[in-house]
């Protein structure tokens, strides 16, 4: 395969600094959610990945149940890592999480420390890594205490299976709590990743003054609203899309009359802005001080090629901001 990258790739790229850490994510991250399953194509997959590493995206977001099946999206992922990316292993920063459903039983979800540091060990072996750059806790439970759960994010850490720990889909109280706790075991939240969109602002509302007083960087998934935010569903919904699709997790519903009818306003606004729906809607999540990194889930080489042009973008200024926000209420 005979994989080279781009000597250029980084001056491609802008990068943030992740809250109060050494660590800088690039502006714009990939995730692995849809399209790197069992049931999706490989090559398109390695396409993807390889594009991404060959135009500074050095960020790679997993987790245990994405695919479909469950574990799948990291077998591919191990598959890419093993025949391409090897030698750039320590340029690279990957990512995985527990939190969902993954295996039958009482200890197959949430945030046990039984199943978290379980997990993380399968995680490893599907990419046959010795390490992860960050593991989240993908969900905060509340049937566990949440010393347990942060206790096993710091063991994974202290153990050398992961460099640093974060969590996905906490509540702003139970973010300081969780922060509260690694701080005391001198095992730092790096991260916080959450849905953050324009159809989606609740994680602006209360959650980014959090973050920014503890120093923890923040990654929006989600940001173009699994393609909503996009020029995909303006004229119907695909049988190729996320919500044509019946394994995807976009439902038909959620593309109603009331949403449609301010996306079309939004593209409106991006056509006189001389952009794409998609580039304003990633910008606007950008453009908030609170956010390391967007994190965008893409189907072709194409569609990334396009979000990459978010690099070009300037961050939009207040009244640009209140001009967007203004549609959305």
């Amino acid at each position: 395969m005979n994989f080279s990258p781009s000597s250029d790739r980084y001056s491609q790229m802008k990068y943030k600094r992740c809250g109060r850490s050494g660590i800088s994510l690039p502006v714009l991250s990939l995730g692995l959610w849809h399209n790197f399953g069992g049931v999706d194509d490989f090559n398109t997959a390695r396409a993807l990945v390889l594009e991404a590493f060959d135009s500074g995206i050095i960020h790679f977001d997993l987790a245990n149940n994405y695919g479909p099946p469950p574990g799948s999206a990291e077998i591919t992922f191990g598959k890419i890592l093993n025949s391409d990316l090897q030698t750039y292993r320590d340029e690279l920063i990957i990512s995985t999480k527990a939190g969902y459903l993954m295996w039958p039983g009482p200890y197959g979800e949430w945030g046990s420390r039984k199943y978290l540091l379980a997990s993380l060990d399968q995680s490893l072996a599907r990419m046959g890594l010795e390490y992860v750059d960050i593991f989240y806790s993908h969900r905060y439970d509340p049937q566990t205490p949440l010393e347990e759960t942060m206790g096993a994010l710091n063991s994974a850490v202290k153990s050398g299976k992961a460099l640093y720990a974060g969590i996905s889909n906490y509540p702003p109280e139970e973010t300081t709590r969780a922060a509260e706790i690694l701080h005391d075991m001198a095992c730092p939240c790096l991260i916080h990743q959450v849905k953050y969109s324009l159809l989606q602002p609740e994680a602006g509302k209360g959650l980014d003054k959090v973050l920014s007083r503890l120093g923890i960087g923040c990654i929006a998934f989600s940001p173009l609203g699994q393609g909503i935010l996009t020029s995909r569903y303006l004229d119907g919904i695909p049988k190729s899309s996320r919500a044509g699709k019946a394994h995807g997790f976009l439902r038909e519903e959620e593309i109603n009359q009331t949403v449609m009818s301010k996306v079309r306003l939004l593209n409106d606004l991006a056509t006189k802005g001389e952009m794409s729906l998609a580039e304003l809607s990633l910008n606007w999540v950008r453009s908030h001080k609170f956010i390391t990194s967007v994190l965008v889930g893409v189907s072709s080489v194409d569609q990334l090629r396009t979000n990459l042009k978010l690099i070009g973008l300037e961050p939009f200024s207040q009244s640009q901001m209140d001009n967007i926000n203004s549609i959305m209420k």
